[in-house]
């Protein structure tokens, strides 16, 4: 019976292994093409470069994150009107899948598929692994980055908060998907805590180079999770949350075939063959601090721009005079009492403030309108003019009102008394505070034990 040795060659001083298998020509045409596609997307798309500038970008203004949208701008409405016929423009910063950003893919795309082609044709066999370490570092980096600042807008929660007073009013079916998932989230704060833990945690791990294959795991999950909520609930950020996943999935690939060993058949795994640029002990010693310092770096700039926003959205936020939910008892417009009816759009439901220099109105048919408001309280008049809009993860009504007047206004204790002009005519409208802690959302407690489902 003959016997089969294996012989495993240790690994060399500089950490590599002794031996590594040649590329096939699959893997240096892919390897290629990513190069320059997420190369490219990360300088070429907000935020996954900038956002490692850190403390930095307080000082380089308004659009240190997202210049790169203002530059190209004029190529990509060139683009857009020569090959599809479509008038693109940038339409300020709120959404990341215009079509400005689309026609961004597909230049990548072409630029990738010809660099790919021209690069393969001058350097067939050539391999790259050098090139590839660098290549690795960077893209795990600017995903560290990214989980780093959805994370802490999370983690700090800061990027849902908890539902405005009118949006506790508002009927679901006005509701946008996006408002649904924003309040959803919004509504649970341990649960949007926990979201932001797993996603700083999958950026912790990605910064350190020994733990960087499990953050690439976990930042791999949680993108999928985002980028499963943002197809179903329509948020506009579907091309950057599409791309960190594919990224995580990139970052895994070089240990593709350890992962399979250890996690599907039960084999044990050889050492890492994962492109690293740094080859002697002191220098990864080197990278691995100065990664770690940079975590640090781009940490505590997150961390302060999400406090500095939970101070100023959060729940013990400063609240505006007149802040609460009033409900309209009487409405008196010329002398004339208005009756409730659900046809009259003129008359209103209930007032709300709680925004500041924003007042909403709920009219008879419970659709919500915003107007901007400037409240004196020492001489006690609110001045009103049309609004802008109807304000953050809230729906955008069919039209906003145009209303123009001042009101003087007399408050003591829950009840509220507003005497003035509005829109040329003098009203008097008289309303009683309303208690928001009163309603399911806020009044359901939690229990371990129910007996029946509280749909």
């Amino acid at each position: 019976m003959s016997t089969v040795t294996a012989v495993v060659k240790p690994a060399r001083s500089d950490g590599e292994p002794a031996e590594q298998a040649d590329w096939n020509p699959l893997t240096r045409i892919a390897f290629r093409f990513c190069f320059l596609y997420f190369g490219l997307f990360c300088l070429a798309y907000p935020q996954p470069v900038n956002i490692l500038l850190g403390w930095a970008l307080n000082w380089l203004g308004p659009h240190a994150t997202d210049w790169q949208q203002y530059a190209l701008e004029p190529v990509l409405h060139w683009v857009g009107q020569v090959i599809f016929g479509a008038d693109a423009r940038l339409h300020g910063s709120e959404s990341g899948d215009q079509l400005l950003s689309w026609l961004l893919l597909f230049c990548l795309l072409m630029i990738a598929g010809a660099g790919t082609l021209i690069w393969t044709a001058l350097s067939r066999r050539r391999e790259h692994r050098r090139l590839a370490g660098w290549f690795f570092l960077f893209i795990r980096l600017c995903v560290a980055g990214q989980m780093f600042y959805y994370g802490f807008a999370k983690l700090i929660p800061a990027q849902m908060p908890m539902p405005g007073l009118a949006t506790l009013l508002e009927p679901y079916g006005d509701l946008t998907p996006m408002s649904v998932l924003w309040n959803q989230v919004g509504g649970s704060p341990a649960y949007e805590i926990l979201l932001g833990a797993a996603e700083v945690t999958g950026g912790v791990l990605l910064f350190i180079p020994r733990t960087a294959l499990a953050g690439a795991m976990l930042s791999m999950i949680a993108m999928a999770q985002v980028f499963v909520l943002d197809m179903n609930f329509d948020v506009p950020v579907k091309i950057l949350s599409g791309h960190l996943m594919l990224m995580g999935v990139l970052l895994m690939a070089p240990e593709a075939r350890r992962l399979a060993d250890f996690l599907v058949l039960n084999r044990i795994t050889g050492p890492s063959t994962r492109p690293y640029p740094f080859r002697t002990k002191r220098s990864r010693w080197v990278a691995g601090g100065v990664q770690v310092l940079l975590a640090l770096w781009v940490g505590t700039a997150l961390v302060h721009m999400s406090v500095t926003i939970w101070q100023q959205e959060g729940p013990d936020r400063p609240k505006p005079p007149l802040y609460g939910i009033w409900t309209v008892q009487e409405f008196i417009r010329d002398g004339q009492a208005v009756p409730p009816l659900l046809t009259d759009e003129s008359r209103w439901q209930r007032v709300v403030f709680d925004t500041p220099g924003v007042m909403e109105f709920q009219r008879m048919d419970g659709a919500f309108a915003p107007l901007r408001v400037r409240v004196d309280s020492s001489a006690h008049r609110l001045d009103l003019g049309q609004a802008t809009g109807p304000g953050p993860f809230r729906s955008t009504p069919a039209r906003l009102p145009d209303i123009q007047g001042s009101l003087a206004f007399d408050q003591s204790g829950d009840r509220l008394r507003l005497d003035g002009e509005l829109d040329g005519h003098r009203v008097a409208i008289i309303c009683t505070r309303f208690d928001p802690n009163t309603l399911p959302q806020r009044s359901h407690p939690f229990s371990w034990v129910m007996e029946h489902a509280n749909f």
